[in-house]
This record gives structure tokens, C-alpha cells and sequence, in this order.
């Protein structure tokens, strides 16, 4: 089951789960310590005690052999702890040996847990409040048990001074895990601060951002996992303020392309209905010349609105784009002489041959020689050359003055870009062709660029793959 904190942040969150862990960590090593003093290190006293047992008994199966009973060593503790001792034992307590030092093992405390019983466990000396838990070990006599030495475990035999100092310890134990709490929140707060600040600043930021703010960035303080979100927010902050732009620059566009002839449209038909102007044919050709703009204008945003959501339909075969490029060539060549521009054609005498919709090609060909038509001074020239580069196409369209500022070459294929903003439309388009022609050429897995021509003006090269001969 999983906790759930609801309405807590997560700088709460994160206090509480460092001081959750510190306090389970802190819990652990308590009850670790207990479960090692009372196991591990009583368990170590009674181990030397064991041992200090099974080097004792020998010595008691001696003397009884040398006294017969028991007698000798009831009512009698000198006796006894002479034979606690690890030297061989002197009967006699005033001897030197019985006040040499006691054994290592007695350093623990073994000699006053021992308690010695007779063959029928009755009392005969040692400890004589013996525990149930007491460990029993028979001494043996020529196979016949003659008493037995009993050892009372030492935690059975704690005083209440020893209590007193477990009690103590466990307070200061206590003391100590509190402290160690405390320090621990303190230092986990901090630490959600650090950890967290740039998030915060990043929500903030969020918030702007989804409330119209596209100007707002974040700083990219470090390399880690935050510092790469932080940069990817910046990146999405810029391209949602440049979509923004771009939104707002195409309605702008479409709203002046259409005013304008809708102006010059409904300019003349007011001027022919108040009598101003005769409706003869060339008001009419006036007036089919601005339709067929609008038209126009109205076919490429439709023709773009299909290639953003790649619903532009492409009926593709195997055809020769140099047969396409000739026809559409013929077809503007009364158009460029009238405009003064000599057109050159340096194209390969084999079938050029490319897996394409032709319609759509024929598109891309008419966009780019309006686009020539348009922005070429009079007198000028447009050269088309086509080669094989590898697995593909290439065609240059190279024309003449003016030509382009290499700050406004990689903007000719956005919607509504003119290279001279000046330009009116008696000059220029709408600025849709060469974005048309960007996504006919991507749809057929090729590519398009513009550099300056030799010649001084544009020079449009488009890339289309090759088909097998």
C-alpha cells in the first residue's frame, strides 16, 4: 500500500522521507546494538565461562578423590576459590597461592556464577541463588557421577546497579537518536532547498509559460538531470514564443494579401455602379486578374494547410523530369520575353527519370520560375541546368540581379517571407511559393536550399532521387 500525501509539496515530501529513512536508520542500529550486547557479548561471557567450567571440573574430581565426599570443601569458600583459580590448588586458604590474581576468564566474573551440588544436586557451595536457566555439567568418577558444577548465565544474574547503568545507557542511546533526528532534519531540509530550488524556479516558470508569458526563461545552473530539463524549458519556451510569432505574423499576412484585392475589387465594382467607370473588357480582365489572385492565394494555404497534417495527395510514376522541366518551360516563355529575361537550359540528353507526382512537380516548376518572373530585374537571365549526383537529381535555377542578403537565405522557405519587405504586390507574391515547393520536394524524400548565383541573383538547387534505368 502505498502512502499518499495529498496537498503536500514535494519539498515536504522529501523532508519527510530523509527523516523517515535517518529515523529507521537510527532504529535499526539500536536494536542491532541491543540484539549484539545481549547476544554477541553475554554470549562471549558465558563462552569463557563455559570454558573456565570444563577446566575447573578436573580439578573438583581430584580433590573429591583425595577427601572421599564433599565434606571438606562445605562451609569452606577459601577452598573453593583456591580451586576457581587456574593454578593446581592448595588445600590450605593461607597459602600464597590463594591470594595470587584470579585468571583471565575470572576477570569476567565466571568464579561467582559457579555453584557446586552434590551427586543428588543438593547445595554444597558457590553462588546459591542459582538460576533454572543454570548450565549443569556432572563430574565424573570412574563413570559414577559424584556431583555436578552448574553456571547461572550471566544476564540471570544482573544486578540492579547493572540495570541502573542499561537504563542509562539506553537514555543516553535515546538522547543520542533524538539529537541525531534533529540534526537530520536540519540537514534534510537544507538539502530539499538545494535539490529543489531549481525546480521551483522551473514550476514558476511553467506557470508563465501557460499563462501566455513566451519570454520566459530559466537559468541553466548545472549539468544534471535539472540543468537538461531547465535547458529543454528554454528550448520549448523559444519555440512556442517563435509559433507564437509566426501565428501572429501569418494573420497578419493572410488579412493584408486578402484586403488588398478584395479592396481593388470592390473598389472598381463601387466605381462601375456609381457610373465612374464603364465596364468595358479591360475592367473586366482588372477585375478577373484580382479573382485569380485571391484564387491563387486561397489554393496555396489550402495546398499548405494539407502538407502540415500530410494530408497533400500524391499520385507518383516513373517519369522523365527533364520532358516535365521543357513543357514547363515553353509555357512561360512568351511571359519572359515579354519581361526581357533570356532563359538558358543545360539539361542531360537521357531520360531523366524519378518515381513522382507529376502534377505536383509541375507545381514546383511554376512556383520557381514566377518566383524568377518576380524578383528579376528586366533584362536579366534565368539558367536551368540538371545532372546526376550519385543516386540523385540535381536541378540549379540560376537567375540574375537582385539578388539576396545571406541573412535572409535560410528564411525564403517560411510562409509570408519576402527577402525586401518593401516589395508590393505589384512586385511580388504572397510569399507561399517557395514553402509550397520546400514541402513537394520533402514529400518526394528529396531536399531544397538556396545560395547566391553566380550570375548575382537566387540560385535554387533541389535534390530528387533517381530512379533505377
Amino acid at each position: 500500500m502505498r502512502l499518499a500525501l495529498p496537498g503536500t509539496s514535494i519539498r515536504l515530501k522529501l523532508f519527510y522521507a530523509m527523516l523517515a529513512t535517518a529515523v529507521a536508520v537510527i532504529l535499526a542500529m539500536s536494536v542491532v546494538a541491543r540484539v549484539s550486547f545481549t547476544h554477541d557479548f553475554l554470549g562471549y561471557l558465558n563462552e569463557q565461562a563455559q570454558g573456565r567450567m570444563e577446566e575447573l571440573m578436573p580439578r573438583l574430581e581430584q580433590s573429591y578423590r583425595e577427601h572421599g565426599s564433599w565434606e571438606f570443601i562445605k562451609e569452606n569458600p577459601g577452598i573453593w576459590y583456591s580451586l576457581l583459580r587456574s593454578t593446581r590448588p592448595e588445600l590450605d586458604p593461607d597459602t600464597p597461592s590463594s591470594k595470587s590474581s584470579p585468571s583471565g576468564s575470572d576477570l569476567t566474573g565466571a568464579h561467582l556464577r559457579f555453584t557446586l551440588l552434590d551427586a543428588d544436586r543438593k547445595y554444597v557451595i558457590g553462588f546459591r541463588d542459582m538460576q533454572a536457566d543454570a548450565i549443569p555439567r556432572p563430574i565424573m568418577r570412574d563413570g559414577t557421577i559424584i556431583g555436578w558444577v552448574a553456571l547461572t548465565p550471566f544476564e540471570s544474574v544482573i544486578t540492579a546497579i547493572d540495570q541502573r547503568f542499561q537504563h542509562k545507557q539506553w537514555l543516553a542511546h535515546l538522547l543520542i537518536g533524538l539529537v541525531s533526528i534533529l540534526f537530520t532534519g536540519f540537514i534534510a531540509i537544507k538539502i530539499a532547498n538545494v535539490l529543489l530550488s531549481p525546480l521551483t524556479r522551473l514550476a514558476k516558470a511553467t506557470h508563465r509559460l501557460a499563462g501566455g508569458d513566451y519570454t520566459t526563461r530559466v537559468e541553466v545552473a548545472t549539468q544534471d538531470e535539472v540543468g537538461r530539463l531547465s535547458a529543454d524549458f528554454n528550448q520549448l519556451a523559444l519555440t512556442l514564443e517563435r509559433n507564437e510569432r509566426m501565428r501572429r505574423n501569418f494573420m497578419t499576412d493572410v488579412s493584408h494579401e486578402l484586403r488588398t484585392p478584395l479592396g481593388i475589387l470592390n473598389g472598381q465594382l463601387e466605381a462601375i455602379e456609381d457610373g465612374l467607370l464603364e465596364p468595358s473588357m479591360d475592367t473586366v480582365k482588372s477585375l478577373q486578374s484580382e479573382v485569380a489572385t485571391l484564387n491563387k492565394l486561397v489554393n496555396d494555404l489550402y495546398d499548405l494547410s494539407l502538407a502540415d497534417v500530410g494530408a497533400l495527395t500524391y499520385r507518383k510514376a516513373d517519369i522523365d523530369i527533364g520532358s516535365l522541366l521543357r513543357t514547363s518551360l515553353q509555357s512561360y516563355e512568351e511571359t519572359y520575353r515579354e519581361h526581357g529575361l533570356a532563359v538558358a537550359i543545360d539539361l542531360p540528353q537521357q531520360a531523366m527519370l524519378v518515381h513522382a507526382d507529376a502534377g505536383r512537380l509541375q507545381q514546383l516548376f511554376k512556383n520557381i520560375l514566377e518566383n524568377t518572373l518576380r524578383y528579376t530585374d528586366s533584362g536579366g537571365r534565368l539558367q536551368v541546368a540538371c545532372r546526376r549526383e550519385q543516386h540523385y537529381w540535381l536541378l540549379q535555377f540560376d537567375d540574375s540581379t537582385p539578388g539576396t542578403t545571406p541573412e535572409a537565405l535560410p528564411r525564403l522557405f517560411e510562409r509570408f517571407f519576402r527577402a525586401d519587405a518593401s516589395r508590393n504586390r505589384a512586385n511580388g507574391g504572397a510569399g507561399l511559393g517557395l514553402a509550397i515547393c520546400q514541402h513537394i520536394v520533402e514529400a518526394h524524400e528529396g531536399s531544397i536550399s538556396a545560395d547566391a548565383s553566380a550570375f548575382g541573383g537566387l540560385r535554387l538547387s533541389i535534390w530528387l532521387p533517381a530512379s533505377p534505368a
